[in-house]
């Protein structure tokens, strides 16, 4: 793999563009390189060739310079070194200070002199030099900029876990306090330069008394009067109290309290290394790459320019701070010494997580499955067509009953598989996915894991659905076989079992992840919002069908009529129209609930007017539901009215607010001004099969609900089906549109409530 991209491969998404802009200084390069062809009468198609060299002797120096060893990064020009000749210097490098708008303060930058620049090429070569300045001079600004920040986190968690020992100190034993701070305290060095954040002494360097007296100062309990526990856990209840200002936000002093105090501090150092780990590879990958840059510009020019410019590259803040490898030690100790009882490899295999490895047998039981899938549908087509069961007396009682049954699988195995389309797409153009939603480290599931799911199934259902194509009644018990009918209940339970299972199996910690943002949805508005909960939600709002199938389940089941195929007690009971509505509306309620506590959260006007797009598209889907179920020339009116304006309203929000579309002033006409699909068309025509789908309800209001050789409810399911697909559309550009918001606040990495909050004024010292 070439060195571009495995550059771009190991960059940290969000911060693509604080990197080293590599590809550009490249583009240079080459103008450079068809300059040095043109002089020299090279052919154009030598792309990889390098200028001939002007000597003999000059070809033989250079290719011996090949096999020396390697010491750009880490080699230290000093007096001992080789001086150069005058005459044979490129480049002065520099470094001056500059005031800094944005700061209000003098920034260091550095700047490179091209010495020669009067020869010819010359002004394509200090455009390179010009470039290469800016780039060095953005990382070094970014570099530091994030440094600070992690000194200032490094800090507050210093804090963070004096409060922590205090209490632990408080809680297991108040008698011996002053023994256990010897034993467990981070102690705080006092010394002129001022604390080291995150210091820590190990049990065989503890110092004495008179030691301690000195330089050092012990956790002591005093912290305990100046924080406030952020501890309690966010339940409906939590909430309540909240509401009523009836929860005592003040310290209890008990073992519940220290236990979620540790797993919150605990979170909060995980992501902090993951952060420290982030920079330090952002500072090597950078250095790395000015080093590849100016090699190939020797080797282009046939100079000796990188070794002033590395020099200066090595010098620089970029490479001599230590810092983060500082902190990464000292968090690393910290970590394996109060949360890991001393055990180092339990405490790096906590923070340093093992890259998930792709397995064979995944990739192979979805070919399977994908195979087992297709040859099954076609059994079913050839037994449909070999006992001509489309002309069967009961092929309409058997739409009215069986096809709602395993549709409901069909619309669960159509999202499972846009979901997988998703992830294999977000993957591709490296949308950070796992991090947005929260996922834990390496428990992500990747698009064949997901297609492995969605094939497996799809197996199952088609199975069932081959062996329940009885269409006629037996004679002799004027019913149908009670075990084939009972195949959709069974595979219902399954599917449930399998969710709620306990057991380490299929993706326990994504089915609990699962479950959680379900929890929190149904509990709605009790809950913080935050993006899995809505993201689970609004794909709720594409599956009302699902819902609406869901429900017959239970009627269907519940009052016997599988034993005779028959669905009279569901279509004759006012109850069961009545849900039928109240179903259909409870996705969009709880997105309405989940806008209510954003705007309360943050008083945002934006989640007001969200709000007021799903309570229009209450509005629209009960008109057109009663619409349906009774007519009229009146409710056909008023369904068609607010449907189109809830459709519009929908579209618009989709277009410009989820998607961040149709700007008339970006640098990509009625696009973004940064757009990760490398075709703008594709854009384009997203836009349009949006608008398109939305349509979709429009086949309720003018009564296109039946074709001659279309079952009503197999047309209910095909445009159900084209919802779960905009659906899908919709998933891919609205987390795109989340990671351009991440990329553009640098944020890599979760942010971590703290449990404890320090009084204003209140330094612990």
């Amino acid at each position: 793999m070439k060195f571009g991209k495995e550059f771009a491969s190991q960059m940290v998404p969000e911060w693509r563009e604080a990197y080293m802009n590599y590809n550009n200084l490249k583009t240079l390069l080459k103008q450079i390189l068809i300059f040095h062809r043109r002089q020299t009468r090279l052919p154009d198609n030598h792309v990889n060739s390098r200028p001939a060299p002007p000597s003999k002797a000059a070809s033989l120096k250079r290719r011996v310079s090949l096999f020396r060893a390697f010491s750009g990064l880490t080699s230290r020009y000093g007096n001992n070194s080789p001086k150069e000749d005058k005459e044979d210097e490129v480049i002065l490098v520099s470094a001056m200070q500059q005031a800094d708008e944005e700061q209000g303060e003098d920034v260091q930058s550095y700047q490179t002199v091209f010495l020669r620049s009067s020869e010819e090429g010359g002004d394509l070569e200090l455009v390179f030099f010009r470039g290469l300045d800016h780039e060095f001079n953005k990382v070094i600004q970014f570099y530091k900029s994030k440094v600070e920040e992690v000194v200032k986190q490094a800090d507050e968690l210093s804090q963070q876990m004096d409060a922590l020992i205090a209490l632990r100190i408080k809680v297991t034993n108040p008698t011996a306090a002053a023994a256990v701070a010897a034993a467990m305290s981070p102690f705080i060095n006092r010394t002129n330069t001022g604390s080291i954040p995150l210091e820590v002494i190990h049990e065989d360097q503890q110092p004495k008394r008179t030691e301690v007296a000195k330089g050092y100062q012990m956790a002591s309990l005093e912290v305990l009067n100046h924080v406030k526990v952020n501890v309690a856990p966010e339940t409906p209840i939590t909430t309540m109290k909240n509401v009523f200002k009836s929860l005592n936000p003040n310290l209890h002093f008990n073992k519940s309290e220290v236990k979620v105090a540790e797993e919150k501090l605990k979170q909060a150092f995980i992501e902090f290394h993951e952060k420290l780990r982030f920079l330090k590879n952002y500072a090597f990958l950078n250095q790395l790459a000015f080093s590849k840059i100016m090699k190939k510009y020797d080797k282009i020019t046939s100079r000796n320019a990188s070794g002033a410019y590395m020099k200066m590259v090595e010098e620089s803040y970029l490479s001599q701070s230590d810092e983060v490898s500082k902190l990464i030690e000292r968090v690393e100790a910290v970590f394996i010494k109060h949360f890991c009882n001393g055990n180092r490899h339990q405490g790096m295999d906590t923070l340093r997580p093992k890259a998930k490895r792709d397995k064979h047998r995944i990739t192979f039981f979805v070919g399977c499955f994908f195979g087992l899938s297709l040859a099954l549908t076609v059994a079913i087509i050839v037994s449909v067509h070999a006992r001509d069961l489309l002309k069967s007396q009961g092929r309409t009682q058997y739409m009215n009953t069986i096809f709602p049954l395993y549709s409901m699988f069909g619309f669960l195995v159509l999202h499972i598989l846009m979901y997988g389309g998703n992830v294999y797409f977000w993957a591709r153009y490296r949308v950070n996915y796992s991090f947005i939603f929260g996922f834990k480290p390496s428990t992500e599931l990747g698009f064949k894991e997901v297609l492995l799911l969605g094939f497996g199934l799809s197996v199952l259902t088609l199975a069932a659905v081959l062996s329940n194509l009885q269409m006629e009644l037996d004679p002799q018990t004027k019913s149908y076989k009670t075990f084939t009918e009972l195949l959709p209940l069974a595979l219902v339970i399954v599917v449930i079992l399998i969710t709620i299972c306990p057991f380490d199996i299929f993706y326990r910690a994504n089915r609990f992840f699962l479950l959680v943002c379900l929890w929190h949805c149904i509990c709605a508005p009790l809950y913080a919002v935050t993006l899995p909960d809505f993201f689970l939600a609004d794909q709720f709002t594409s599956q009302v069908q699902l819902l609406r199938n869901l429900q017959f389940y239970v009627c269907y089941y519940g009052w016997g009529d599988f034993k005779h195929r028959n669905a009279e007690t569901c279509n004759n009971s006012t109850v069961y129209d009545v849900l039928f509505i109240v179903i259909a509306v409870i996705p969009y309620w709880i997105r309405l609930l989940q806008c209510i506590r954003r705007w309360n959260d943050g008083r945002d006007s934006t989640q007001a007017l969200n709000g007021l797009k799903y309570f229009s598209t209450i509005v629209a889907l009960v008109t057109r539901t009663i619409y349906s179920q009774k007519g009229g020339i009146a409710f056909k009116v008023i369904s068609a009215s607010t449907s189109g304006f809830a459709t519009i309203f929908s579209t618009y929000w989709d277009l410009v607010m989820d998607w961040g579309l149709l700007s008339r002033n970006s640098e990509n006409p009625w696009l973004r001004d940064k757009l990760i699909l490398p075709s703008r068309s594709i854009y384009f025509i997203a836009m349009v099969l949006n608008v398109i789908l939305r349509l979709a309800w429009m086949q309720t209001v003018m009564d296109f609900r039946e074709l001659p050789f279309l079952h009503k409810n197999a047309l209910t399911a095909i445009f159900a089906s084209l919802e779960i697909i905009r659906r899908g559309i919709w998933n891919f550009f609205r987390l795109e549109n989340e990671h351009l918001n991440n990329v553009g606040k640098f944020r890599a990495v979760k942010s971590v409530p703290l449990p404890f909050s320090y009084e204003d004024g209140y330094k612990n010292l």
